[in-house]
């Protein structure tokens, strides 16, 4: 039921990131239990019953790119996924190994994703995903050995060629590290360089949003005119907050996004991950009064519950 001004979204995508998985079962820094906040994250979006397209983790997905770290992930993604109807896509980061993520990850992705997976394979994993209309582009901006982000020539061509035609619903690009500013300091020498070399390539195309990682925290901003959102990390969170000369991680505030994509915008919304108490609800009488109002009638009812 169109109860405001927007029928539903067309698209409906589940922006993760940062999970960050050791090898064995390890906990992150000894204490964190990585693997209790993805499944978190996924029993969420589950009870949610929201029809997901794609559930996208924009990188560092294992800490240290060990083969069984990636392989725990999946055991926990893919069923969730095939119970939501979901697709999933994969995005490099700057934790993530190429030969082991291509080894253990996109060799049993769907078959309109399946990549030539060779153990020997370290060049740049980068992807087009197409749902229903809606492109998702992955680009690797990982760089083997470092912590920053960087583009190759060869890859700002082959993105350039992949926008030169428009998709259907238009374009989403993911990537780990975002093309905004950080205020945290010490996270501004782990940034993507030569940014405005991927600005000249994307302006004016039809991308409708840059999702990214890589910070541990949520944030928003613009780039070459195109909205971009920050999912925080699952493993854990930096605090914006903490004086200027230090570097943070806070085992809190973990969170995903949903991203609603409308055919005339897109809606970044943060989800909290944690089992916080329920102070009111809303969805008795009033849900009853829905099933069965026309618009008319219920007008009439929220003006009477609001006056």
């Amino acid at each position: 039921m169109q109860l405001g001004q927007y029928p539903p979204a067309d698209h409906v995508i589940a922006h993760i990131s940062d999970t960050h998985f050791l090898g064995g079962g390890r906990p992150l820094y000894g204490s964190i239990d990585t693997d209790a906040n993805l499944a978190r994250a996924l029993a969420a979006l589950e009870a949610s019953k929201i029809d997901i397209d794609a559930l996208v983790f924009t990188g560092d997905i294992a800490d240290l790119g060990e083969p069984d770290a990636y392989g725990r992930v999946r055991g926990l993604v893919e069923p969730a996924a095939a119970r939501m109807g979901a697709e999933v896509v994969w995005v490099m980061g700057n934790h993530d190994d190429r030969s082991a993520f291509r080894a253990e990850l996109l060799g049993a992705v769907g078959a309109d994703q399946v990549v030539d997976v060779r153990p020997d394979d370290v060049s740049p994993i980068d992807r087009v995903i197409d749902l229903g209309g809606l492109r998702v582009i992955a680009l690797d901006t990982s760089v083997p050995g470092y912590h920053h982000g960087e583009l190759t020539d060869a890859q700002l061509d082959w993105l350039r060629q992949q926008l030169s035609v428009g998709a259907p619903n238009g374009t989403i690009l993911a990537l780990h590290h975002p093309p905004v500013p950080s205020p945290v300091a010490y996270m501004q020498v782990l940034e993507l360089q030569r940014q405005h070399e991927l600005a000249e390539v994307i302006r004016g195309s039809d991308i409708r949003t840059i999702l990214g990682g890589h910070l541990h925290y949520s944030t928003h901003g613009l780039f070459a005119g195109i909205p971009v959102a920050v999912a925080a990390a699952t493993c854990y969170t930096m605090d914006v907050s903490a004086p200027e000369s230090t570097l943070v991680g806070r085992d809190g505030g973990q969170s995903i996004t949903l991203v609603h994509v409308y055919a005339d915008q897109v809606v970044h919304s943060i989800v909290p991950l944690g089992d916080f108490p329920v102070v009111a609800r809303f969805d008795t009488d009033f849900t009853r009064r829905l099933e069965a109002a026309d618009t008319v009638e219920l007008r009439e009812y929220y003006a009477k519950q609001q006056g």
